[in-house]
């Protein structure tokens, strides 16, 4: 249940707080008081968009927070589908900031608004005298169908099936709609593809190449260096080698007068042995430098097959060829294996929706079997309510799978005798209307688990008897439900446990709107006044206190009673 409202700097409201009672709230007020701005604060939490209109001060943020009791009420599930958090105390906020920008957040998470359409139309049920075009859809017919049925379980799993179904089946036709143009590629993916393959490319075998090719071409010289460095270190008359021996020589005789000298004859020889290991160095190379013009044009050849190879697929490494190899080779064998592939995506579309029919009956099964009851439910309460000609009559088809199920249902109904059922839109008024709205609630509430039921003024076009009636059905719904009536009717409001008044006040530059919790004397004459007036007489504030006794006395005798 909504355990606290607090709006912010919206529309008329400065900042309001709102503790409801865990039954019957009524809200009442004169016209243009707040009482629709104040269902438009809740429409934000439900998830409604917003814009700057909204601002009671231009420069200020608009905040709507609401506080809910959701322990007992099986929407874990939703909050871990959503990976937000769960506690039996549920925190929403929505916030629409100067500049137009919307933020919305659950137990201080923050969240799109389609979760916070998900989550809340879990904890609220809100409806209005504009519900007629809502109730005309199929939509929300075979939601009421559904609601009455119990089908949260069978719903749940055929949706699961007919999402495996749609993917399954989307697979499939991108996998024929693939198929003529794979087909038609295939010839040149497999030609280059060969011409790949048969290159056997090296992930490192360029810059090897490309260094040989630069040692082959200038073999001759490269040669020719090396044995020069050779000769300077080692072989000539007066090479580097046999100065430095001498200088160790010398160094040597004389290394006993002094630790320097020591030193110095030891870094001398140190050089001396690095010397001798270098010259054997370029030795070596030198003898391994081969002038072969046949291996020179061998490397061209094949650094020319790798160029022609990465120019051609528009690349500069092998690796990026080796990567379009692979893809070409994937590509080859998904044609080659196509008709397979193709064969395997069909069968396991048609194991889908062998499975997905099954759901869609047993679903449409359910459906079918709880029409008759729902006609003869809603037919009884409305004529309870002052419609006694009053027919109903629900049509079935079946249609293709939709993400609602293989059923389509259009309510058909007539006030009057003679007169044969059409769509709502066709026949019903709107006091009509709202009485087979509070029908069809009053039946559906013992059959949902919903914390909150808001009614904004659904008694519209109703009155006398009628009204008592109305008010004798939400306090009813009110013993398991919290129900938030705002209501223009004395005997809606009398059956209210907790009645609060909306009302302007200009006391201040600004005209701002305003709410309080009615004590029983005031309660008694703001029913008198919905009654009488502005000035309603004695008789009438006498009426009004009668008439408020008997409804609380009636409650009380219902709650003694439920508790026992």
């Amino acid at each position: 249940m909504l355990v606290h409202l607090l709006i912010k700097n919206y529309a008329l409201i400065e900042q309001l707080e709102l503790t409801p009672d865990p039954h019957l709230n009524i809200i009442t007020g004169e016209t243009g008081a707040g009482k629709s701005i104040l269902l438009g604060a809740i429409g934000l939490l439900m998830g409604n968009r917003a814009d700057t209109k909204v601002l009671y001060n231009p420069s200020q943020k608009c905040i709507i927070e609401g506080t809910y009791d959701v322990a007992g009420y099986v929407i874990e599930h939703v909050f871990e589908e959503e990976q937000l958090d769960y506690a039996p105390t549920c925190l929403i906020r929505r916030e629409i900031a100067a500049n137009g920008k919307s933020r919305a957040f659950v137990n201080d998470t923050p969240v799109n608004l389609e979760t916070l359409r998900r989550i809340t139309s879990q904890l609220m049920d809100v409806h209005s005298q504009h519900d007629t075009l809502l109730l005309g859809t199929n939509e929300y017919q075979l939601q009421i169908v559904d609601t009455f049925a119990q089908n949260d379980d069978i719903l749940k799993k055929y949706r699961a099936d007919f999402q495996t179904y749609q993917k399954h089946q989307q697979h499939y036709e991108q996998l024929k709609k693939q198929a003529s143009q794979w087909r038609k590629e295939f010839d040149y993916n497999q030609f280059l593809y060969d011409e790949l393959e048969k290159a056997r490319l090296q992930a490192n075998e360029q810059e090897q190449l490309e260094q040989e090719l630069v040692i082959l071409e200038n073999a001759t010289e490269v040669r020719e260096r090396l044995q020069m460095a050779h000769e300077y270190l080692n072989n000539a008359e007066q090479s580097a080698l046999d100065l430095l021996k001498n200088a160790v020589a010398n160094l040597n005789s004389i290394g006993k007068f002094a630790p320097a000298y020591e030193q110095l004859r030891e870094r001398a020889q140190s050089s001396l042995i690095e010397l001798r290991d270098l010259a054997e160095e370029i030795n070596y190379e030198q003898e391994n430098v081969e002038i072969d013009d046949e291996q020179a044009e061998h490397v061209r050849q094949r650094l020319a097959l790798i160029y022609q190879l990465q120019q051609k697929h528009q690349v500069k490494k092998i690796a990026d060829l080796l990567i379009i190899q692979d893809a070409l080779e994937q590509k080859v064998s998904s044609v080659l294996n196509l008709d397979e592939t193709i064969a395997t995506a069909r069968a396991a579309r048609e194991k889908a929706l062998e499975k997905l029919n099954k759901s869609a009956v047993a679903l449409s099964n359910t459906r079918q079997k709880v029409l008759p009851a729902i006609e003869q439910s809603v037919v009884r309460y409305v004529t309870d309510l002052g419609i006694p000609n009053a027919t109903l009559t629900i049509q079935h088809q079946h249609i293709a799978p939709t993400t609602d199920g293989t059923d389509s249902v259009s309510v058909l109904f007539s006030a009057n005798k003679g007169i044969k059922p059409q769509p709502l839109k066709n026949v019903a008024s709107g006091g009509e209307f709202s009485r087979l709205m509070m029908a069809i609630k009053y039946i559906l509430a013992n059959k949902r688990r919903l914390p909150i039921i808001v009614f904004d003024e659904i008694d519209t076009g109703v009155s006398g008897e009628i009204a008592i009636k109305m008010g004798n059905m939400m306090r009813d719904m009110a013993q398991n439900h919290q129900v938030i009536s705002i209501t223009h009717l004395h005997q809606i409001a009398a059956q209210g446990t907790a009645h609060y008044f909306v009302y302007k006040d200009n006391t201040a530059d600004k005209t701002v709107s305003r709410i309080k919790k009615l004590s029983f004397e005031e309660r008694v004459m703001e029913l008198a006044q919905m009654i009488g007036g502005k000035k309603p007489s004695e008789v009438i504030v006498q009426n009004a206190r009668e008439l408020l006794q008997q409804q609380m006395t009636q409650t009380a005798d219902k709650v003694q009673a439920k508790l026992f």
